[in-house]
């Protein structure tokens, strides 16, 4: 068996914050805002086209682009370089149910947003996938 296909089987245990979250998009450029506080998980993403902020949900101004809420779950552990397929087995079984997503990598792991109201049916998704989801504790 590949190393690649070990990988596509392998389960995952996946740890559910408990913040709601928004994803904004500021213009290209754009300073990080006073309002965007952080939370168990912020992002600044800068590209020439735009920038995209993922921060606690409460303060965003209604006028400022933005979808919220999102609930964060994390990848638990440090994810070497080298894996392959971990997005794949994750997004898969959510994808199958209809719940859409906003992935965020770090240098560590990978985190998966869903809109809140879809977080049961994701943890079931995972679950009926052998993966196992649990609350976490925000540091």
């Amino acid at each position: 068996m590949s190393e690649q296909s070990e990988t596509q089987q392998a389960s995952y245990h996946l740890l559910r914050f408990p913040e709601r979250l928004a994803v904004v998009r500021l213009a290209a450029g754009a300073e990080v805002p006073e309002w965007a506080e952080s939370s168990s998980i912020f992002s600044i993403t800068a590209t020439a086209e735009g920038t995209s902020l993922v921060c606690a949900g409460r303060n965003v101004p209604k006028k400022v682009p933005h979808q919220k809420p999102f609930t964060a779950f994390r990848v638990d552990g440090t994810l070497d370089f080298g894996l392959t397929g971990v997005l794949v087995s994750l997004l898969a079984p959510l994808a199958e149910d209809g719940i859409s997503v906003f992935t965020l990598s770090t240098y560590d792991t990978d985190w998966i947003l869903v809109p809140t109201g879809d977080a049961e049916r994701a943890e079931e998704a995972w679950r009926r996938s052998g993966h196992t989801t649990a609350p976490a504790v925000p540091a």
